[in-house]
């Protein structure tokens, strides 16, 4: 038996401390290692989650999951999932205050005869009868367990309401949904000039205006199922696929009921002729000064901007990163979104914002907008 003399000298416990709990003790700096490594380690710079600076999240997306809704989808981007249903339900003019049906047909059939290419007054038109007759409505949630800090029973947050305000505002400044779509047309029968209907002078020209009985309204509602950051790129993304996947059945006014008929053959349904694909890309800014967006500072001019990054030399300062996931948004306050479209192969910018900062310059929005083009080319493969 050995005695306690002779015994060997037990291990000192290890100082170091694992990826995970350096991730939780220290995240700036855990992420700040990642993006900005010593030159000696001879090590690119990465994301603490392995992605380049611009590299996106693997998406994918399946339309038609949902079998109770006119469009439904699926899109996953990395670990934020959201699913969205659209229902279409009828709105009768005569239940609209105010409604003229003469007002709002005589533009609706000169942009028809027209051969479709709206004016800038027959456009004003669609945009009216959409945003004033709300007949696009959506609403985002976050389900329960989601994410941390989502219990159930819970009011709806500040984030999902800001959400939803932010898909309504998008779907309303792109016009993505025509509004032809969602009328529901009838032709009134010229019953006083019967003897004359063969006539080639006089049948076409005394024929009464078509009127306008009904409104599709749609109701986009959409959950997020998990949320892992990003939470806009994946809610836009599920809207614009269950809008790409929405049949709206064959409805007319019925002259004898004096109601609203819908087919129940589904080769009879129609599709939605939507505006473009136009796709949201999110950035966020982190900083290598922790601080930095704690300070009070004086915002510089454009050149004393400029020339104070040619002058300043050194280690990077800071990164703009592509698609942020929950662990980098609780890190960064500046933030900035695009949203682009493809006519003819040319890009064509729909909306950009940023908030939370000004580090972001007219430089680093090209840059921005180069990425969006070829998220935007992603995303339509994705997406079909």
């Amino acid at each position: 038996m050995t005695s306690p003399a002779t015994a060997a000298p037990s291990v000192p416990p290890s100082l170091s401390l694992p990826p995970s709990q350096f991730a939780r003790l220290q995240p700036h700096a855990y992420l700040l290692a990642h993006l900005s490594p010593p030159p000696a380690m001879n090590q690119p710079s990465v994301r603490a989650n392995g992605r380049a600076a611009s590299q996106f999240r693997v998406t994918s997306a399946n339309a038609g999951s949902l079998t109770h809704t006119n469009g439904s989808a699926v899109v996953r981007i990395g670990d934020t999932a959201a699913v969205c249903g659209v229902r279409a339900e009828l709105l009768h003019t005569e239940d609209i205050a105010s409604w003229s049906v003469s007002q709002s047909s005589s533009a609706t059939n000169q942009s028809n005869e027209a051969g479709g290419q709206g004016t800038d007054a027959e456009n004003e038109v669609d945009r009216a009868q959409i945003e004033d007759l709300n007949l696009l409505v959506p609403n985002l949630s976050l389900s329960t367990g989601c994410a941390p800090g989502f219990i159930p029973s819970a009011p709806p947050s500040a984030l999902a309401q800001s959400l939803s305000h932010q898909i309504l505002s998008l779907l309303h400044s792109t016009r993505l949904v025509k509004a032809d779509d969602l009328r529901v047309w009838y032709q009134p029968p010229n019953l006083e000039h019967i003897e004359n209907e063969m006539d080639v002078d006089g049948g076409s020209e005394n024929r009464h205006p078509r009127e306008i009985k009904a409104f599709w309204v749609l109701y986009i509602d959409i959950m997020i199922i998990s949320l892992a950051g990003n939470a806009f790129d994946a809610a836009w993304a599920s809207v614009l696929a269950a809008l790409r996947d929405t049949k709206l059945p064959k409805a007319w006014w019925d002259v004898d009921n004096e109601t609203i008929l819908c087919s129940e053959d589904i080769n009879e349904a129609h599709k939605l002729s939507l505006r473009g694909m136009p796709i949201a890309s999110s950035f966020c800014v982190f900083e290598a000064d922790a601080a930095a967006g704690w300070r009070a500072v004086v915002i510089p001019d454009a050149e004393e901007q400029n020339a104070e990054k040619q002058k300043k030399k050194g280690p990077q300062s800071r990164w703009i990163l592509a698609d942020p996931d929950g662990y980098e948004e609780g890190l960064t306050m500046e933030k900035a979104c695009v949203v682009v479209d493809k006519e003819n192969g040319k890009t064509v910018i729909l909306k950009m914002e940023k908030l939370g900062g000004w580090t972001i310059d007219t430089e680093d929005l090209r840059q921005l907008v180069d990425i969006s083009a070829q998220r935007w080319d992603e995303m339509k493969q994705i997406l079909g």
